[in-house]
């Protein structure tokens, strides 16, 4: 199987189309690193808080850059905004239910 060797041009287009993905991995893995890491050590009471902020900014970041929201028509950015709060609910009366049993 031949590899194929990329000239320093078509590097350079990659990663100037990979940038913002690879980017945003990064942040993103960070982010849940440091969620998984204060729900294990729970370094104080109110941990939770951090990492409730911090599920918001995670899920910021994926309208926003993963979802081109930006980019996108005022209809579609406004479904995609209510996509998430119907979600958000659903969850919401999940963890009532397990919560109150």
């Amino acid at each position: 199987m031949a590899l194929v060797a990329l000239t320093e041009a078509d590097r350079r287009l990659l990663w100037s189309k990979m940038r913002t993905p690879a980017i945003v991995l990064v942040v993103l893995l960070l982010m849940l690193g440091t969620i998984v890491l204060l729900g294990a050590w729970l370094p104080f009471r109110q941990a939770w808080i951090i990492e409730a902020v911090l599920t918001l900014l995670m899920v910021g970041t994926v309208l926003i850059v993963s979802m081109e929201l930006g980019a996108e028509p005022p209809i579609i950015r406004f479904f995609a905004v209510v996509g998430f709060f119907w979600v958000a609910i659903l969850f919401g009366m999940t963890l009532l239910d397990y919560f109150t049993r």
